[in-house]
């Protein structure tokens, strides 16, 4: 993390967007998924909820290595100047007990109207552990900023 431009960066979409893509593999192919989000304040762990018969639950099971995509983009030719976006990449795990509650109050603080389909036994709390985030701005401003584990 050597980069504090690109972290404040980070941390900015982070903190405005609500909603990410999340990129699983599904026997070898990328399989993309609407998710809500929530960052911890260091941007190393990332937490999204799915219910366990969603096709990312199943491929989650079977490779646990995603990447997520936040992004700011308005989808107006100013997008070619403005938009930034960054790619988070690494390893998603169900946290258990004290963890699990740690990390669905922050997920509820984001989302508090999400309160039912967390407490649900059919859903799933997964955390990212981030090793590595690739912020595009402007189409061609790259910043990569790593995690040691």
């Amino acid at each position: 993390m050597n980069n504090p431009a690109a972290i404040r960066a980070i941390a900015d979409l982070f903190a405005r967007q609500t909603l990410a893509v999340l990129a699983t593999d599904m026997g070898g192919h990328p399989y993309a998924s609407l998710v809500a989000f929530a960052a911890t304040a260091d941007l190393r762990r990332v937490v999204f909820a799915t219910i366990r018969t969603t096709r990312k639950f199943a491929n989650l099971e079977l490779n646990s290595r995603v990447s997520l995509l936040v992004d700011n983009r308005s989808n107006t030719p100013a997008d070619f100047q403005e938009a930034a976006a960054v790619t988070v990449m690494g390893q998603a795990a169900e946290p258990e007990g004290a963890e699990r509650e740690r990390f669905a109050a922050l997920y509820l603080s984001r989302h508090p109207y999400l309160e039912e389909f967390i407490a649900s036994p059919t859903c799933a709390l997964f955390v990212i552990e981030v090793e590595r985030c690739v912020l595009v701005s402007r189409f061609q401003n790259v910043a990569e900023i790593t995690f040691p584990p």
